[in-house]
């Protein structure tokens, strides 16, 4: 953990908001020792040297088998994530209504299902800052914050 006097540099993830039809698609996580058994949105780590958009394409490509171009991404917000553990995470979300392929899963190991919803219908059981992520951009907020005690949002 980071001093005052240190530099702070938090986890940056990249997600993406697939939308069709009005829904979206959401991943059932299983088998990778983080909110294993919630559903949350295709996404994971920034790779050094890659863009954000090209982060959020490469997501795609692993975890469901489609290829979107970065230049069809659409920045839908970032969530500055406080985990109950303390780790403090940036997520930066993208929408995408325009891909190759058609979704699968891919990752069988890590999840197990993929399904739409409606996005005003999310299952109960969605990663608290996936949720936070995705009501934001329904709303059309670019930032939002999840997980943070009353104290440190003043």
């Amino acid at each position: 953990m980071a001093t005052p006097s240190e530099p702070f540099r938090p986890h940056v993830g990249v997600h993406l908001i697939l939308i069709a039809a009005g829904k979206v698609l959401l991943l059932l996580r299983a088998n990778t020792g983080f909110a294993d058994g919630s559903w949350s949105v295709p996404g994971g780590c920034l790779d050094a040297g890659e863009t954000l958009p090209e982060g959020a394409a490469r997501e795609a490509r692993e975890e469901l088998g489609i290829v979107i171009d970065p230049a069809d991404l659409a920045f839908a917000g970032m969530c500055h994530h406080a985990d109950p553990d303390g780790q403090a995470r940036i997520g930066v979300f993208f929408a995408a209504t325009r891909w190759a392929g058609e979704p699968t899963n891919a990752e069988p190991a890590k999840c197990d299902k993929i399904d739409w919803f409606a996005l005003d219908d999310l299952p109960d059981d969605v990663v608290t800052y996936i949720r936070t992520g995705i009501d934001a951009y329904r709303h059309d907020r670019a930032f939002s914050l999840d997980g943070w005690q009353a104290q440190h949002i003043a």
